[in-house]
């Protein structure tokens, strides 16, 4: 790529499609976050596929925390064998169970979040009382 399509990109011209997958090549992102036609019609897109996007993207989060939490439980299992072996007077895999776990219950709270506290559901009636009336 040229340094003039470079130029041409950042003064705000559109680019072809060859220009932006190899810049999302470079960068290491989508496609479509460069694509803006893509992205309108995104957002233009029909309600059953946004509601699909957003099970997908909920499922990614969902599997992302069940690996968290199995490398959690064989690392530390592993580690406190290790610990019991080597140092039993001592149980310094518990420092290291509990930190991780601390980061453990973080990851959880995020893809596990409560509606009841600071949910859609908790702004709904926040904004019922701050109205006055039921949305």
């Amino acid at each position: 790529m040229s340094v003039r399509t470079v130029q041409r990109i950042e003064a705000g011209y559109p680019a072809s499609n060859e220009t932006l997958k190899s810049l999302a090549a470079v960068f290491e992102v989508d496609f479509s976050t460069l694509n803006p036609e893509q992205n309108m019609n995104a957002t233009t897109a029909n309600p059953t596929e946004q509601q699909e996007r957003e099970a997908f993207r909920l499922v990614r989060k969902l599997r992302g925390f069940y690996v968290h939490l199995f490398q959690y439980v064989i690392i530390t299992l592993a580690l406190l064998a290790v610990n019991l072996i080597v140092a039993p007077r001592y149980m310094w895999a518990l420092w290291v169970m509990g930190g991780w776990g601390l980061g453990v219950l973080i990851h959880a709270s995020r893809v596990f979040r409560p509606d009841w506290f600071l949910g859609p559901r908790w702004e709904r009636e926040q904004v019922e009382k701050r109205l006055g009336r039921p949305l």
